[in-house]
């Protein structure tokens, strides 16, 4: 669908200027809003255009909160009180399983390229089997929070709409029917937890947060509320001097949780702020800044307090290059070679989620023939376990030692690891030479 920038906007202007499609508009909205603009919104959700006219006016009331206001305030003192922290962490989780060893290369059993293709893909099914096990009734993926500077403490599952966002964006690339039903899933429950105008937040003693609100927003792009952009203006209006996207979306009584220091510009950030809202006047100074970072190199190491591995950046904006006409999409040759400067000396990947992630940014950007394919085949399919899932490494969280060692927080879990390889292999299949 078109992008949702300025669209309500171009919807209103019609409606002064043609008559026909202001009757149109009232009497059919959404079908009138497919045909004159090409976006197509969710047809289980009633849209009504209310004339107002000299004689009569009307009064239009957003949603009613989701929270009372009780909650709400619980949610703004959260953080002080243990016993909201352990609603909002949910769980205690297992100790982290030990991480499997890669198996032995099975390449050499597979004499053709169909035979091979036919393995990626019950591996993929395997995946798949595992996934939908683990996901809650309602849609929602976990990850796991933990210390990396004190294993001894405690570990707990977290179910917020970001993780479910950030898999089933991955997941949307394979044609699988079960796969497809994961994504519907998850993505009624990113509708459920959204809050007008199109926002979200991580955790509910946090504010709304842009990482979160614009990957939630690309799974569910189809509502109203998104389609029509009506979140954009929030959006845009939360940059920094140097027009740059910050994090976090404040109010004035937002929690204190969030101190000055963590309102941050983080390049992931804004690389999926621009893969949401497009190539628009108000993403250039972003897009600038991204492009320096990447032909620069040396300033990626620790540009981002949220995502350890530079691969997490690469990732995001080969996403973006995808979408929309980014000013670096003419040096996607740098960007690969950034990626696969990852690699060691023997031409491996850190681990296989770092794998997988290089894997799909090459395929973004039309660099995976630089890789070997059947070799990253061989790589991915070796990690998977026997239940089907591939191990929990550490996708992303605070590396900034800001609080000491107790804020050493790391989020991750064989679930994201899962939707990341699925990812992969389904971009490897799709390059192999039959």
């Amino acid at each position: 669908m078109n992008k949702p920038v300025n669209v309500l906007e171009r919807v209103l202007t019609k409606a002064q200027e043609d008559s026909e499609f202001r009757k149109s508009l009232i009497a059919s909205p959404n079908t009138t809003i497919k045909e004159s603009f090409g976006i197509t919104l969710d047809s289980d959700h009633e849209i009504v255009v209310h004339e107002s006219t000299a004689a009569k006016t009307h009064l239009v009331l957003p949603p009613k909160s989701k929270f009372t206001a009780a909650e709400r305030e619980a949610a703004r003192v959260g953080a002080t009180s243990l016993e909201f922290l352990k609603k909002t962490m949910y769980d205690p989780a297992p100790p982290m399983r030990p991480l499997k060893s890669a198996s032995v290369s099975t390449l050499s059993t597979f004499s053709d390229t169909e035979s091979l293709a036919t393995a990626v893909r019950k591996s993929i099914v395997r995946g798949l089997g595992y996934i939908k096990s683990r996901i809650a009734d309602n849609g929602a993926w976990h990850c796991i929070r933990f210390n990396l500077g004190n294993p001894d403490i405690p570990r707990h599952f977290e179910r917020p709409p970001f993780v479910t966002a950030l898999c089933t964006l991955a997941l949307q690339s394979s044609k699988e029917p079960q796969a497809r039903a994961i994504c519907a899933k998850s993505r009624s429950y990113l509708v459920d937890s959204m809050e007008f105008p199109g926002l979200w937040r991580y955790y509910r003693h946090l504010p709304q947060d842009l990482d979160s609100s614009t990957l939630c927003s690309l799974v569910v792009d189809t509502h109203p509320w998104i389609g029509l952009g009506r979140n954009i203006p929030r959006l845009l209006a939360n940059r920094d001097e140097d027009g740059r996207f910050m994090t976090w979306i404040l109010e004035e009584d937002e929690p204190s949780v969030v101190a000055t220091f963590r309102i941050e510009a983080d390049p992931v950030v804004n690389a999926n702020v621009i893969s949401y809202i497009g190539d628009h006047p108000s993403t250039k100074q972003a897009q600038k800044w991204l492009e320096e970072l990447i032909i620069q190199g040396d300033k990626i190491e620790g540009s981002s307090k949220w995502y350890h591995d530079p691969i997490s950046l690469y990732y995001a904006i080969s996403r973006a290059m995808t979408r929309v006409p980014l000013q670096i999409s003419q040096k996607s040759s740098v960007l690969a070679e950034r990626i696969l400067g990852l690699r060691n000396e023997g031409g491996d990947f850190r681990d296989v989620l770092q794998a997988a992630q290089a894997v799909s940014a090459l395929y973004n950007v039309r660099q995976l023939d630089q890789l070997d394919v059947r070799k990253q085949i061989d790589q991915i399919l070796s990690f998977q376990q026997e239940d089907g899932s591939w191990p929990e490494l550490l996708a992303f969280g605070d590396q900034s030692l800001k609080f000491g060692v107790v804020g050493r927080i790391g989020h991750g879990s064989d679930l994201i690891t899962s939707a990341f390889c699925i990812e992969a292999l389904e971009r490897l299949i799709d390059t192999l030479k039959f």
